[in-house]
Order: C-alpha cells, then structure tokens, then sequence
C-alpha cells in the first residue's frame, strides 16, 4: 500500500511538475512541404559562417537563406542522411552509397566532390552515411558497418566489429557505439573502449553530450538518459524520464551551460534543466509545431532552435523579445485586457479571466506557472481595471469585483466596457451609459444610473476637475459633466468641431492631458477656441497616422497602435533627428484585436498586447537592446538574353569574386538577396543601389529583388543593405560585373571606325575636290558657253544691229534713192520744161526772125540752165553719200570716165529708163544707147554681162570694206 501511494504521489508531482512550464511561448514558424522544395524527411542540418542553413533532405541537399530555398539532388539522386559545414566553406554530406563535400566556386555556384573514389577497396562498400563529426582538420562520416575518417589527403577506413550505431562529439573528444563493443572514443587513430556497459544492457545510444567536467550524458532510445563518469554509468532522473521512454529520445543537444534540448519520435521537443532534469518548457503540436516526431534538433548564433521534423521543418524563436501568452493552454481564446494584482497576472479574454502568481520573476514571460480560471467569469470579459484595492471587471453580462479567486456582481447592468475613478465613485461605461459605483474606500455600496445619455461609452478619461470625456466610435466625442442628483449635462464634438471626422474617434489620457487619437493623428481641445486642435506636442510626433489606441508606461514613453500594429514612442532613446524615436513592432501586424486593442505597458519588461490568440507579452528592454548589425547576402544573379544565364548561385566561397564579364547580348539582370536573421522575422527591410545606373540608394522595401532592363555596356556594382525595425543597417553587400560592349563597340571596332572615318573624310575630301573641279569644269563650261552664248547674242545683237543699220540704210537709201528719183524727176521735169520752153522758144523766134538777136541771151540762159554743173556736182555729192561712193570708186578704177559716162551710169544705177535718162542727159535716145555702148567698151564689159548687174558688182565691192 505504501509503494502504491508513492506511485501515485510520484506520478500526481511528475504531472503537476511538468504542467509548470514557462508561460511566454516563443513563436514558431512552420515551414511545410509546400514552402520549401524538398520532401518530407529531413534528417540534419547545419549553417554556415554566412548564416546560410543546409538541410539533408530525402530529395537532396537543400540550403535556405531567410528567404528563399534551393535544392541541390547529389548526383546518384538518394538521400542524404547527415550535412556538416566546415569554417574553409565546404559541405560536408553523407548521402546512400556516397558521401563527400559541396564547395562554391567562384561564381557562387555549389560544386560537388565525392570522396568515395578515395575507397579503392571494393570490400569496403557502405549502406547510408548517418553522421558527420569534424574533429582536429579531419571529417569522420558513420556508416551502418564502416567509419571513414578523412583527414584532408587520406582516407582511413574503421571497420565495425558489430554494427556502429552512433558517431558523436563533444568536448571531450569523438565518440562512437558499436553494438557488440559498447561506447568508444577515438584517440590517436585508433578506437578505444569507454563503456562496455552500454553493450551490456543493449542500449541503443542516440546522442553524447557533455553533461559537465568529465560527466557524460547518454541519451537512449528508449531507456532514458544516463550519465557517464569515470567509466559508471548511472541513470540521469529527469521530470519527464515517462515520457522519454514513451515517446523515445531521438536526437539531443545541449543548450549553454544549464540546459538540454531532447527531441522525441512521438512527443515533440522538451527543454531541461541539465542538473536537476526539470522541464523547462515543452513544443508539441499543442504548441505549434507541425509534427511530434523531432528528427534533429539545431541552434544557430541567435539562440533560435531549428527542428527537422518527420513531415516539414519548424522553427522556434527562442530568444524573441516578443513571445506569446496562451492563458488556456490552446489556440482558442482572444484576449482583450490584462493587469497585475497583488503579484498575480490576470488576463481577461473571450470566456473568462485566467490568473497565475508571478513571484520575483522580472520578465513573466518566462514565469513558470500555470493559469487557472477565475470562477463567475465565464463569457466576454472586455476590461480589468485596478482602482484603490478593487479588482473590477468588465463584463458582458456587467460589473463584476474578483476577490478570492473568484468574481462578484456588482452592478447587473447589461455590458460593462471599463472603470475609471471619480471622486468617491467608480465611474463605470457601459452598453446604455454611465453608472456610479459607490465605494467607502474598503467596499462597493451599489451602482446606480447616470441620467441623460443612453449611448455606448467603451473610452472614458476624468479630469482633475471632475470633466468626463467620453467617446463613441460612430457619434463623435462627448465633454460631460455629472451633478450631484447623477444627471448628465453634456456636449457632443464632431467634425465642425476641429475633430477630422466623426468616427473612429478614442479619448485617452496621457500626460494628464485629455487627448483624442483620429484618423489623422492625434487631438487636443482647446478651452479658449472650444474646439479640437492638433495635439501641440504629440501630432509633429506621430503626424497624421491612423491611431486606435494609447497607453503611457512609468517611463514616460508613449505606447500607440495604429493599423494593427502596435508602436512606441521611446523619449529614452533618442535619434540624430529627434529627441526621441518610433519603434515598431513588425512581428505582431495584424496579431492585435481589430476595434478592440489593447496595450499595458506594466514595465519596460513586460508589455502586454491583446491578440485575437492568446495575449503577447514584449520584453521591450530585451528588444531595444543593441543588436548585432544585421548581415545581408546576395543570393542568385541572373543574366536575361535570349537565354538566361546564372552569373551568381549565391554561396560565398572564401576567396574574393573576381568581375564578372557578361556579352553585351545581356542587357537584363535580376538580383536577390536576403538577410539571415531568422530572429527577426518580417521587420527587415533593404536598400539598394547599382552603381554606373543608379544616382543613389533607393527608398527602403520588404522587396528582396531587383531587376534592371536594357543596361548599356560598362562597368556596374550592385549593392544592398538591410535595416531592421530599430534603425540598425548592415553591411553593404556588392556583386560586381561588367557588360562587355558589342563588338562594334570595341576599342578594335573604335579605331576601325576612326580608320574608316578618316577614310571617308579623305575620300569625301577628295571626292568633294573632284566634284569641285567637275563643278569647277561645268562652271567653266558653263561661263564658256555662257561667254558663246554671250558672244552669239552679241553677234546676232550686231547682226541684228548691222540688219537694223542695214535696214535703216536701205530707208535711207530707198529715202535717198526717192529724193534723188525725185530729184532726178524734177531735173527732168525741169530739163523737159525747159526743153519745150526752149522749143516753143525756138519755134517763136522762127516767126519773128526779125528780133532773134533779142532771143539769144535767153537761149543762153536755157542752155546755161540745161548744162548746169553744180546740180551735177550736188546729185553726184548725195547719190555717194547714199550709194557707199559709187561714182568715187567707179571714176577711181576707171578715170577715162568722162562726166557724161558717170552720170549714165548713175542713172542706170538708180535703174531710170533710156527715156528718162535722154531727158536728163538732154540727149535723144539714140544719143542714151550710142553712150550706153561707149560705155560698155570704156568698162570693157563682156557681152554675156549686162550693164546694170556689171554696176551692181560695182557697187558690191564698194560696199565690202564697209561691211568688214
């Protein structure tokens, strides 16, 4: 009966024992199938220097940088088993039938090299490679029945005498199980027996870790954890050995000096204590994880654990500042209000209030307690507020009191938002209005009604005056006073008022100052306007931001949440800017309760923020802390052509990268990078800038890539920074390249074209100085055959100048010819007057012949008239004249020309007739031909040519030196 109660004393601690767990749950991040592109199983893992994470994946290595995922199959495609990275950049993998190591290359690009061909002995064949341990410059890989040691240059091969079951090390050294032969170490290239005990018993080890000094700790499938020690091994009691051996030890880690990590096959993870064997904290499926079956367990630099799952990959932000609250133990509730009371955490939520005692622990978060349900309280619990020594709850179903564990009605009215004190009372704002709570300082006498407003007031401040404000989400704010009878008198503020709407309006009070956060920042009332101002002191702070709540811890700082995300004005930490900065909380966007939001900044370690799961707690001493600068990596570096090309992989070798030189056919480039700070979630944001392209950083983004289109040929730098949520910035990281010009843009191409430029000035120069002398030639051409031409007009000028004279001298010869025709006929009309006078003259002195003497000197004046020489000599004068000399050139060739013959020849030159001619001669006309053939034979002229055209060739050649 006695061992039976023992039994049962055992088991109800154990229970109790591990139902005390930590009450600040760390988020966990699930990464599924669908995320990442291996399969299920994956089996190791391990970072590098980078902060880049390896997985042994059934489907191959598979590698994440904080952003995205890689996989790389090794080339006989089976699984791997175990990774391993080393400090000189390599990978180390065990995989079926194959093991050997992943190197970046200089282009970032992870490059395989298997050591099996270092196994020349075709006995020596192996199953999987299950671990991997670096110990001294050398690699140890286990499989089922061979260890390989590599040490750089060699491969040693160690052959079990039964099965090797485990391959660990510690700081002691390298350890390995083999079934028949127990625990051994490796010392100076051999393997040296350390507990046979452990073949004795038939344990299957699963992890040797350190347990202090020279203790050992043997983590066992199934027989719990042992401790070694000077060769006894002896049983480790822990508060969950049941549990270990239920659900099986599958891998382990030690956690700093005091803690261990045990993952199981079926119960999930479980944090101790590594001298007492307490349960620290748990991670099942309850708690989030995907699967409870933990494969392996890692911890990178952060202190996050990393759990490798059966199905998916989990991890575990166990350092976060920011860590939630589940007061029910699941997922289910949302939490609207919490406080502090009497060394007790109360947290109010959608059905009841949960409380546990919080004892000298500074941050609660890492309280181990465990919540109970306050009695009464079951349903919507909107506000918990401390007023003298009362606890007061507001409820739906109205005012309650917790005292003993329990909660008392005191006031039925239907729905109680929150409590706040005014003078002797308890003003509390309900679903219809106010009520007064009446209290004597020890106790609460009743409630009664507020006359005159029936409207739902959920925000409510109380000035020193006794001024209530109050304000409805829908109507606007309302300034209130309560008289003594408890009738209201009010006045309703909207936005005529100054307000920037009439909705979406909360009062606060904040520095004993009545505020009002809007849609647009954050509202005072001004006494001497009556009206809403922007706050003078707090609107240049936070601008015109959308607010929905506000809060002010003791240290002065201003907690807000403004689109569900909660923020904090710190006026500790100032910036270069201001006196003061703006610190977000990324992590919890979207986390708090819409319409219902809720802050308690008890202390700069434990904030509280109601979240429709649980309630989240901030250690905000913890968060502000300096961090280590965040680190940023360039991941793959594409190239866009007709085909593209990968210039980067994105895995750092430790040599430096050279520039790379891509063909101008690759004018599009595509970048991504990544910060490793898996700590830190969502509040990384990045900066970057390509030098050559770019005039300067670009604005910060969540964005982790980039692209740039049509970039000419040059030299180029990519860079990109990180900044997390409270200012610190990385490292630049550079990716250099350069874009080689086409080639009719090389420097070969250049002086070509400057060859065939110079060429063509010269052919152009002397194709410009032929066209000018062609042009030259045509102009000449041209002048010459203007100067022709000239010359031609000219002489048909002059011919039709010498025509013009010609025809005028014919006029004038026609002219003359006429005066000397007319004169000619009036010399013959006065020779043939005188002629008939002189006959009648004649015939009349024949009758009268008695007076002839009288007679005679007339007669002598008619002959002196007839034979009148100076007419003569002025018709021979003008008929020259006209007649180009005739008479002058013919009395020259022929001077035996007497002056009868030179006038017979004027008149026949004027063409007169015998007749005509005999009257001017004064001759008959036998006397005209006798002197016509006189003539002829004075000129000697043939008989064939007649006298008038013999004249005419006269007057021809007379005319010829006139003509020239």
């Amino acid at each position: 009966m006695n061992k039976l109660t023992l039994l049962v004393l055992s088991i109800l601690c154990t229970s109790v024992t591990i139902a005390q767990q930590i009450i600040g749950l760390p988020p966990v991040i699930n990464y599924t199938r669908q995320q990442y592109p291996g399969g299920g199983q994956t089996w190791d893992l391990d970072m590098d220097r980078n902060g880049i994470l390896y997985f042994a994946n059934n489907e191959g290595l598979m590698t994440f940088n904080g952003h995205s995922w890689q996989i790389l199959p090794v080339p006989n495609h089976t699984r791997l088993r175990a990774v391993k990275t080393d400090t000189d950049g390599r990978i180390y993998i065990g995989a079926q039938d194959d093991f050997g190591y992943y190197l970046a290359d200089a282009d970032g690009i992870l490059r395989y090299t298997s050591l099996k061909p270092e196994v020349r002995n075709r006995k020596d064949q192996f199953a999987d490679i299950w671990d991997i341990v670096i110990h001294d410059n050398g690699v140890f890989f286990r499989g089922t029945n061979k260890i390989f040691h590599y040490d750089r240059n060699t491969l040693h091969v160690y052959q079990a005498v039964s099965e090797w079951r485990l391959l660990s090390h510690t700081r002691q050294g390298v350890f390995a199980q083999d079934a028949a032969q127990g625990l051994l170490q490796y010392r100076n290239g051999k393997w040296e027996s350390v507990c046979t005990e452990i073949a004795d018993k038939k344990l299957l080890v699963r992890e040797v870790m350190d347990g202090g000094g020279d203790t050992l700790l043997i983590c066992t499938l199934k027989q719990g954890i042992f401790k070694l020690c000077g060769g006894q091994l002896s049983p480790f009691r822990t508060s969950a050995d049941d549990i270990f051996r239920d659900k099986q030890i599958y891998c382990a880690k030690t956690w700093g000096d005091k803690q261990l990590l045990i993952g199981t096959s079926y119960g999930g993870c479980y944090i101790i204590n590594r001298e007492t064997g307490h349960i620290i904290q748990r991670f099942t499926v309850d708690e989030g994880l995907q699967h409870n079956s933990v494969l392996k367990i890692f911890t990178d630099p952060a202190r996050n654990i990393w759990l490798t799952l059966d199905n998916g990959i989990d991890l575990v932000r166990y350092n976060t500042a920011v860590k939630q609250i589940l007061p029910d133990g699941k997922r289910y509730l949302t939490s609207y209000t919490a406080t502090i009371f009497k060394n007790e955490l109360y947290i109010g939520t959608s059905d009841g209030v949960f409380s546990t005692l919080i004892g000298t622990q500074k941050d609660l978060s890492f309280l181990e307690g465990h919540f109970r349900r306050i009695e009464h309280t079951q349903g919507q619990v909107w506000n918990l507020s401390q007023i003298g020594d009362h606890l007061l709850m507001g409820h739906h179903e109205g005012a309650f009191e917790i005292s003993e564990g329990e909660a008392r009605l005191v006031s039925k009215m239907t729905g109680c938002w929150l409590f706040r004190p005014l003078s002797d009372h308890i003003l509390a704002g309900g679903y219809t209005g106010l009520q007064r709570i009446h209290s004597d300082g020890k106790t609460l006498a009743g409630a009664e009604r507020v006359r005159g407003l029936f409207e739902s007031l959920r925000f409510i401040t109380v000035e020193d005056d006794g001024i209530v404000w109050a304000s409805h989400p829908y109507r606007g704010v309302f300034r209130m006073h309560i008289q003594e009878d408890s009738l209201l008198q009010f006045t309703l503020f909207t936005s005529k008022d100054g307000l920037p709407s009439d909705y979406n309006n909360f009062v606060f009070r904040i520095r004993n100052k009545t505020l009002v956060a809007t849609q647009a920042g954050v509202y005072e009332y001004d006494a001497g306007r009556k009206k809403f101002t922007p706050s003078p002191w707090l609107y240049p702070v936070l601008k015109d931001i959308p607010l929905q709540h506000l809060a002010e811890d003791a240290g002065g700082n201003i907690w807000f949440v403004s689109d569900k995300m909660p923020g904090v004005i710190d006026f500790h930490k100032p910036v270069a800017e201001h006196p003061y900065s703006i610190v977000y909380f990324p992590e919890l966007k979207g986390q708090v309760v819409s319409g219902f939001e809720f802050l308690y900044p008890y202390n700069d370690e434990n904030i509280f923020v109601g979240a429709e799961k649980g309630m989240y707690h901030i250690n905000y001493r913890h968060y502000r802390h300096a961090r280590d600068l965040p680190v940023v990596l360039i991941g793959q570096v594409t190239a866009h052509g007709k085909k593209d090309s990968l210039l980067f992989g994105g895995y750092h070798s430790p040599g430096n990268h050279s520039c790379k030189a891509m063909p101008h056919a690759y004018s599009g480039f595509h970048f991504e990078y990544a910060a490793p700070i898996y700590s830190q979630g969502n509040t990384i944001e990045y900066s970057y800038r390509l030098a050559g392209f770019d005039q300067g950083w670009s604005d910060w983004s969540p964005k982790t890539e980039k692209d740039y289109t049509n970039l000419a040929y040059g030299y180029y730098t990519f860079s990109v920074r990180a900044r997390d949520n409270l200012g610190n910035v990385s490292r630049p990281a550079v990716y250099a390249f350069r874009i080689l010009p086409a080639w009719y843009q090389t420097t070969l191409a250049r002086g070509i074209y400057l060859f065939a430029g110079l060429a063509l000035l010269c052919g152009g120069y002397i194709c410009q100085k032929k066209k000018f002398i062609r042009q030259r030639k045509r102009y000449q051409q041209k002048q010459e055959q203007l100067i022709l031409r000239h010359h031609i007009e000219k002489e048909q000028r002059e011919k039709e100048l010498i025509s013009l004279q010609n025809e005028k001298l014919t006029s004038e010869v026609q002219f003359k010819n006429r005066e000397l025709a007319t004169a000619t006929m009036y010399l013959l009309h006065r020779g043939k007057v005188l002629s008939n006078i002189k006959e009648e003259l004649l015939s009349a002195m024949k009758k009268i012949e008695p007076q002839q003497g009288l007679f005679k000197k007339v007669l002598r004046l008619f002959e002196e008239a007839e034979n009148n020489e100076e007419d003569w000599e002025q018709f021979s004068r003008h008929f020259d004249e006209v007649h180009n000399n005739f008479l002058f050139t013919l009395k020259r060739r022929y001077p035996e020309l007497s002056t009868t013959d030179l006038k017979l020849c004027a008149y026949l030159r004027i063409n007169l007739t015998t007749k005509e001619i005999a009257q001017s001669l004064g001759i008959s006309v036998r006397g005209v031909e006798t002197s016509r053939y006189r003539l002829r034979k004075k000129l000697e002229i043939p008989a064939e040519v007649t006298l008038y055209d013999f004249l005419l060739a006269v007057a021809e050649k007379s005319e010829k030196p006139i003509q020239s």
